[in-house]
């Protein structure tokens, strides 16, 4: 499984565009084969920045995902409503077993 984790800080005043923005990316996005879960969760500490957690069935799930022609325009339009540039972090992850 793969684990994304990516974050944004909105400009002042454009947080609910991005938030708008990110929840119709999260929920178009749950819809592709391979999306296992994807949120968008608001920092408690930095009210401007938004956290997105994803889990994906495999590499392959992921990279087609970012080759969805709405997933290239989401994060063009997300970066224009942003202070810097957005971060984000793969991760190859085995569940624990329970």
């Amino acid at each position: 499984m793969i684990i994304v984790l990516g974050h944004v800080v909105a400009q002042p005043g454009r947080l609910d565009e991005a938030l708008a923005l990110s929840q119709a990316h999260v929920a178009r996005s749950r819809a592709e084969p391979g999306c296992i879960a994807h949120a968008v969760h608001r920092d408690t500490e930095n009210p401007q920045r938004l956290v997105f957690v994803e889990q994906w069935a495999d590499m392959d799930a992921l990279k087609a995902h970012f080759r969805v022609p709405e997933s290239r325009a989401f994060g063009k339009a997300l970066m224009a409503l942003a202070t810097e540039p957005p971060g984000m972090a793969l991760f190859d992850a085995t569940p624990a077993p329970v």
